[in-house]
């Protein structure tokens, strides 16, 4: 089984316009749609088109709108009751794929219920290949209590894995190596934040092929304690890195309708094929297919396994002298 916790889980609403935003201005809407969501809840949704055994955990009261969403999506759960409602973002997507995301902070979690969801997550880990702690946290919710959960994870039989951002990921990265999950899956920005370099300055290198610059910032992390990293890079691809070597994989060309959810298609991808018993670069050609088949979809969509092309993804072991 493969246990998703959405700390702060959302209604996700997707509105497309047929021509560029423009700040001040009047548009028209062509399409909305509306999907349960958080960073958590994708990677269920994901996971379940695959026809994976996973549940996915977040707080929630039994008659927020959220929990009739994951019910009619199929995508088995277990709520923490909680008595404020689930918040709703906003996506906006433009006709060449840019997306502009307005999030509500979330419903604030007390002691007591920030308690259950702790009480949940090690419950369900006991019988879980895979826990993925996936997102922001509420308001309520102290910086460093993904790192808790992973340092209590260490001693269960399951594999850890952590995709966040802000102060939740430095207080991660602070944590190492006591806190070190098994993968760690930052986005180019969200590396350079925790090594201290230039963001641009990795996209820019991957994007002319040079897998360098993101590799040595991994290693900064692996040499912290990280055990795996999984740096996605937009229409660059993505990068692994372990200690037993790194990789990189592009993507096949498409056209981008909406970016939401790609990261985390991403990293159900990975999953899947770590379930699977896939090695490294194979995990990584699942993630970057997932990603990939993602940003090609409308709104909050993820894609199911028919919409995933492996073939199309390139993947190359990376030397100090390769280049793709």
């Amino acid at each position: 089984m493969i246990v998703t916790v959405t700390p702060n889980p959302s209604i996700d609403r997707t509105v497309a316009l047929g021509e560029a935003l423009t700040r001040g201005t009047v548009h028209r809407v062509t399409t909305v749609t509306g999907e349960p969501g958080g960073k958590g809840v994708n990677v269920a949704r994901a996971l379940s088109l695959a026809g994976l055994d996973v549940v996915a955990v977040l707080p929630a009261d039994d008659a927020d709108p959220i929990v009739a969403a994951l019910r009619s999506a199929g995508v088995p759960f277990q709520c923490v009751p909680v008595a404020s409602a689930v918040r709703t973002n906003l996506a906006i997507t433009e006709p060449d794929g840019s997306t502009t995301k307005l999030n509500e902070p979330g419903a604030v979690l007390d002691a007591i219920a920030l308690d259950a969801l702790t009480r949940s997550v090690l419950a369900n880990a006991g019988s879980a290949a895979w826990v993925v702690l996936s997102g922001s946290l509420p308001p309520g919710v102290p910086a460093g209590w993904y790192a808790d959960v992973v340092a209590q994870l260490a001693t269960a039989p399951c594999r850890v894995a952590v995709d966040t951002s802000e102060g939740p990921l430095d207080a991660l990265a602070a944590a190492f190596p006591q806190a070190a999950p098994d993968l760690i899956k930052p986005n180019a920005e969200e590396l350079a934040g925790l090594v201290g370099t230039s963001a641009r300055e990795l996209e820019d290198a991957a994007a002319h092929g040079d897998p360098t610059p993101v590799v040595s910032a991994a290693h900064r992390l692996i040499e912290r304690g990280a055990k795996t990293v999984l740096v996605t890079l937009g229409a660059a691809g993505a990068i692994l890195v372990d200690p037993t070597g790194s990789w990189m994989a592009t993507p096949p060309p498409i056209v981008p309708r909406s970016t939401v959810g790609a990261g985390d298609a991403s990293l159900a991808g990975y999953v899947r094929a770590a379930v699977g018993g896939a090695e490294p670069p194979r995990r990584l050609q699942m993630a970057v297919a997932y990603g990939s088949a993602a940003a090609a979809l409308p709104g909050s969509a993820l894609p199911s396994p028919s919409q995933i092309d492996l073939n199309a993804v390139r993947v190359y072991a990376i030397t100090p002298a390769s280049t793709p």
